[in-house]
């Protein structure tokens, strides 16, 4: 069962490392909150319509946690997702998923700022590790490329925050299902954006994209709002419930991987340093999963009635 719930993050992660070069296309045509706006706008759109085929209408309720809902759609949806696109304009695609690849050690942190439970010193080890890895892939080896972030990298860092913490509050909505808790802090989180940018808009900030903008990233826009606001998501928060947020957590560090990849497709060609990076950082996912694994019990043979002695260990059994 629980290998069956690793592919549910790890599709989710595949699609948003495919998404950031293909945001990073459309910001030519359309601002960045306007993009994030329209793709959420359409996102929320799809998301209702599921959710009342399959839960019915009760399923909008916030059964007394609206408050909850509200800033964990604000801060997840609307701030890790406005965030990224205003830090796309700032730096490359490579670099500014290098950022995601935090997201294992951040959401540790917040769980054990929120909750109290210190993070296990192997499992925060091991990010580190596959962190390490994804800096080789993006920095080629010389850690003097990060200091070009800037401005985008600042925003990133309260992006990655803001997605540690909504992954963490996923995790205290068992009794909901991952259909649910999607649809509603997006809601929340596609109320925010709308706000802000009409806002923007009125202030002269940004403007209003042309319906002939729209539909020149009409492509762009599809597979955001399909593969990387609806089927990601729902995966995403499907994975956090069955794995916890700790172990979801940590295959982020594929994202900057997949977008690298993407980028070699398009005639990119790698140095030997980050195929290494990108060789440690999928080990180190792999070894923090098998880590996090509970151990099985395993009971003592039935002794059948005709067995003169039945022999149990139980200092063995007892230690596993």
């Amino acid at each position: 069962m629980r290998s069956r719930a690793t592919a549910y993050p790890l599709v989710a992660v595949l699609g948003w490392g495919v998404m950031f070069p293909i945001l990073a296309s459309a910001l030519d045509r359309v601002d960045p909150l306007n993009l994030t706006t329209a793709r959420y706008l359409l996102a929320a759109v799809v998301l209702v319509a599921i959710l009342l085929l399959r839960e019915g209408a009760g399923a909008l309720r916030h059964g007394g946690r609206a408050l909850e809902v509200v800033v964990l759609g604000v801060v997840g949806f609307a701030g890790f997702n406005l965030l990224t696109n205003l830090a796309l304009e700032h730096a490359a695609p490579q670099q500014i998923s290098l950022f995601v690849a935090t997201t294992p050690v951040i959401t540790q942190l917040v769980r054990w700022a929120r909750d109290g439970v210190r993070p296990k010193p192997l499992l925060l080890a091991l990010s580190l590790v596959a962190l390490l890895g994804v800096g080789l892939v993006i920095t080629r080896g010389s850690l003097a490329g990060l200091g070009q972030f800037g401005l985008g990298g600042l925003m990133m860092i309260g992006a990655v925050l803001g997605w540690g913490v909504y992954t963490h509050g996923a995790s205290r909505f068992g009794e909901w299902s991952p259909l649910r808790f999607t649809t509603l802090t997006a809601l929340a989180g596609t109320a925010a954006m709308l706000a802000l940018s009409i806002g923007a808009d009125a202030v002269g900030w940004q403007h209003a994209p042309a319906a002939a903008d729209l539909v020149a990233v009409a492509p762009q826009l599809a597979y955001a709002v399909f593969v990387g606001a609806v089927i990601a998501v729902l995966a995403w928060n499907t994975g956090v419930q069955r794995l916890g947020a700790a172990n979801a957590a940590l295959f982020m560090n594929l994202v900057p991987v997949t977008t690298f990849a993407v980028q070699i497709a398009r005639g990119y060609r790698p140095e030997p340093v980050e195929l290494v990076g990108a060789a440690i950082t999928i080990a180190a996912l792999i070894a923090a999963n098998l880590a996090a694994r509970p151990r099985t019990t395993s009971l003592p043979r039935p002794t059948a009635v005709t067995d003169p002695v039945a022999v149990t260990d139980p200092v063995a059994v007892s230690a596993r």
